[in-house]
């Protein structure tokens, strides 16, 4: 998962910075408004994703003393950060932006958009990036949503990884900011009314404003310890219930740790029997029988040995099935299974 945001975020930082010299560049020669939403929208997309990139990295810090789940939450950080920033940079930059020209058109201040050809091929050309950087964010989010058993609904979502989702829920905004930039710059040539340019700074805004306050909710319940999905506890629980020296599960706590890793805890009622029976065949017992007979002090002895062969057999039990959890639960970075 951490592979394919990274692929996606790294192609939107490259595409978004050439978007972003191109649209500001064609603004100085058209002035349009629309246009210099746009060249703002791709700015911020361009620092966004540079946090993004910096929170995989910090995500992929090993365990320290201090922090002995690792660094995954780092990942929600960042990403919230770069929700904030588009908030603020890219909507409200374009908010004012719009606002003001539409002040200025209300009192008749309005400035005609000169060289509208440049600004229809600008707008086309950053379309047609915007699209692939769109493209290739959807086939990484479309993998991890496979692969987690979730539609892209449900993974864009509820799904672990923000990084990705990020990433392609920018893009789409960028794509149909750039939709709505045409749109208006159409409706300009074909009206001659510069309020239409005004109006495309604002829905521009509304649209990041949108994004934005979606990853800081998603984010949020993330660093809040959000519960895992369903398929992924089940999958745990399939393991604990198929296993021989487990009677019952109870209280059960599973929490997103980072964009691949979660824990689990839980308090399992075990067999008895069954922790007696293994720890009884790894005894010799025609050898105890006879140093036990008629012996009470010996009989003595080898029931406390034997209490702390069950003790250790029953971590030994415990080691083994989490173990086989974090093997076919992979994302099961973190197993602490307590006897009830």
């Amino acid at each position: 998962m951490a592979g394919s945001s990274a692929k996606a975020v790294y192609a939107a930082i490259a595409t978004n910075s050439v978007i972003t010299v191109t649209k500001l560049t064609a603004f100085a020669f058209t002035g349009s408004g629309a246009l210099l939403s746009e060249g703002i929208h791709s700015f911020a997309d361009v620092c966004n994703q540079s946090l993004l990139a910096l929170g995989i990295k910090k995500a992929k810090q090993e365990a320290d003393t201090n922090h002995p789940y690792g660094y995954g939450r780092d990942a929600f950080i960042w990403a919230m950060v770069s929700a904030v920033g588009i908030f603020f940079l890219g909507c409200g930059f374009t908010l004012y932006h719009g606002a003001s020209a539409l002040w200025d058109h209300l009192h008749g201040h309005s400035h005609p958009i000169e060289a509208i050809s440049v600004a229809v091929w600008v707008l086309v050309f950053s379309l047609v990036l915007e699209a692939w950087t769109l493209w290739v964010a959807y086939k990484e989010v479309r993998k991890s949503a496979d692969a987690a058993g979730m539609t892209l609904q449900e993974y864009t979502q509820e799904g672990s990884d923000p990084m990705a989702v990020a990433v392609l829920l920018e893009d789409a905004a960028a794509v149909f900011g750039v939709v709505i930039a045409l749109t208006c710059i159409g409706l300009y040539v074909l009206t001659g009314n510069p309020i239409f340019d005004a109006i495309g700074s604002l829905i521009i805004s509304f649209l990041l404003g949108g994004v934005a306050i979606f990853l800081v909710r998603k984010n949020r319940s993330a660093l809040l310890g959000r519960s895992v999905t369903a398929s992924e506890q089940t999958a745990v629980l399939d393991v604990l219930k198929s296993d021989p020296v487990v009677d019952q599960v109870h209280d059960v706590k599973a929490t997103v740790m980072g964009a691949q890793s979660f824990r689990f805890k839980a308090e399992i009622d075990f067999d008895g029997e069954e922790i007696a029976r293994r720890a009884i065949a790894k005894e010799d017992l025609p050898t105890i029988l006879e140093e036990v007979q008629n012996n009470p002090e010996a009989l003595k002895q080898y029931l406390v040995r034997f209490g702390n062969s069950i003790v250790d057999g029953l971590g030994d039990e415990i080691d083994r099935i989490e173990a086989q959890i974090r093997e076919e639960v992979p994302s099961a970075k973190h197993v602490d299974l307590e006897a009830d």
